[in-house]
């Protein structure tokens, strides 16, 4: 396994995600509860996904001068497969957190805090799964295949079940919530949990960020074995993975209004699953080149926008 970074580039990344975290907190905080429009996610959208490309213009630049263009180019490539791969995943996560927000019928105006706390939930769980998916795989080898027996198996299933919508009733970490804690009936605007007779009670919106950073564990079971396809080097995976993350509160206003237009992104997600899951299967016969899997990803993630848009859902009678 070729790991490229030093100390000083884990501990300056790092720096970098508290402080990205902390200027969206201020942002929110210095506009209150609001709603969020398109111009306003189309504008924090650009912002993460130029961030995300800067970071691998700057590490390519750095790796091209300490340590030649062959290696530069490598890991640009990783950077930019395994972005691509997580950015693409985490479309489905958006579909949930619409079904979660329906469901409890979130106020637009709360919405935005609820998916900045659960991101930041999000960040540090993927943080230590990564981490620790990172000393299993070097320690045992074996357990490539294994992730992507489990990767065709996801993709699979994700092509049956594509339009089954999760039982929300059936969540385990719901269901033992409501039986040991005391919630609100209604919202208390951004407030997490109030005192009532001198007893903690949690709000619905603690809930929907406890839900938002489950379901983003849940979704990086499958997210973090596909990039571990493109790369071992953990600084490639946390960097790509974490990039994708900070991006997903803006993305997810971005794509909500428009989630019914992208109907078919689901299957081709499921696609992109059994692909990458076939390619560690068969990676002690064939290898498949880095920019050979970006190319095949990004055609069948255009392939299923495209064709969601020039076939769209069929209205119901009625």
């Amino acid at each position: 396994m070729t790991e490229i970074a030093n100390g000083w580039m884990w501990a300056g990344f790092a720096v970098f995600v508290v402080v990205a975290i902390f200027v969206d907190l201020v942002s929110l905080d210095r506009r209150g509860a609001h709603v969020v429009g398109v111009r306003e996610a189309l504008t924090w959208s650009a912002l993460w996904v130029g961030l995300a490309l800067l970071f691998n213009a700057g590490l390519w630049l750095w790796l091209d001068y300490s340590a030649g263009r062959e290696l530069a180019n490598l890991k640009a490539t990783e950077f930019l497969t395994g972005y691509l791969i997580e950015k693409s995943l985490s479309v489905d996560n958006i579909f949930v957190f619409l079904m979660l927000f329906n469901a409890f019928a979130v106020p637009p105006a709360q919405q935005k805090r609820a998916l900045i706390l659960g991101v930041i939930g999000a960040v540090v769980l993927r943080a230590l799964m990564i981490l620790v998916g990172a000393w299993l795989v070097t320690r045992f080898s074996w357990l490539l295949y294994v992730f992507g027996a489990f990767l065709l198996f996801t993709g699979g299933k994700m092509l049956f079940l594509a339009d089954h919508e999760p039982d929300l009733e059936k969540n385990p970490i719901l269901r033992w919530m409501r039986g040991h804690l005391a919630i609100t009936p209604g919202f208390h605007g951004d407030r997490l949990w109030l005192n009532e007779n001198g007893k903690r009670v949690f709000t619905p919106l603690f809930v929907i960020v406890i839900l938002i950073g489950v379901t983003d564990v849940i979704f990086a079971v499958d997210s973090i074995p596909a990039i571990f396809a493109i790369t071992l080097d953990p600084f490639i995976v946390m960097t790509s993975n974490i990039f994708a993350v900070l991006g997903l509160r803006a993305l997810y206003f971005l794509l909500a209004d428009m989630a019914e237009r992208f109907h078919l992104l689901k299957y081709g997600l499921a696609v992109v699953l059994v692909f990458i899951g076939s390619k560690m299967l068969l990676a002690g016969w064939l290898h498949i080149p880095v920019f050979l899997s970006l190319g095949v990803v990004a055609v069948i993630i255009a392939s299923a926008i495209a064709l969601s848009l020039l076939r769209p859902p069929a209205t119901p009678k009625g």
